[in-house]
């Protein structure tokens, strides 16, 4: 067996995309228990999402991190909102060089009519999911004091290159699965 294919044993691509939502969830259960269960040493996942909600994206994130292999995180394109919190999960997380991320702190609309009771309900949770991932970011990446004042604000979008320069991708790299690997859609 040659050098190269011997590194490539035990490894896997798999393409992730759409919401990150509790069917999302439950795809990325199903695939993470076939890996398991076809002893993947480290898993290779592209991820496309623009996000979706706060909860599914955490439970991902934890879910990932702990799982008896190794998950690296690429960006082709978008990873954007709790999207971002779930490709921090990878413990080597690249980007291609035209991919672009953004965060920004949770949004909710209020029911018409709602009550003040009900508008503090909303606001306690927003602020809720927003101390979860400001300490999952604050852990994980690099962000300056201007990023956070953006974030603060409004949504704060990094370049590939940005995104190098605050620890939130290990390197601007290209998501390239080796020729005659399966490449498997989650």
């Amino acid at each position: 067996m040659s050098e190269d294919k011997a590194k490539l044993d035990g490894q896997a691509w798999f393409t992730l995309s759409g919401d990150v939502n509790s069917d999302m969830v439950h795809r990325v259960f199903e695939a993470a228990a076939e890996m398991s269960e076809d002893g993947i040493e480290v898993a290779h996942i592209l991820v496309q999402s623009n996000g979706g909600y706060v909860s599914d994206g955490l439970c991902l994130y934890n879910y990932l991190r702990n799982l008896p292999f190794k998950v690296v995180m690429y960006n082709g394109g978008a990873v954007a909102s709790i999207a971002v919190i779930l490709f921090l999960a990878g413990e080597e997380r690249y980007a291609s060089a035209t991919a672009r991320f953004m965060v920004h702190k949770s949004h909710a609309s209020a029911p018409s009519g709602a009550r003040p009771d009900t508008l503090r309900v909303i606001v306690e949770g927003l602020q809720a999911d927003d101390q979860r991932t400001e300490s999952i970011l604050r852990d994980r990446i690099k962000l300056s004091e201007k990023h956070w004042e953006t974030h603060n604000y409004t949504d704060l979008h990094l370049t590939a290159q940005d995104a190098h320069s605050v620890s939130l991708v290990h390197e601007v790299r290209d998501f390239r699965p080796p020729k005659g690997k399966r490449l498997r859609n989650i």
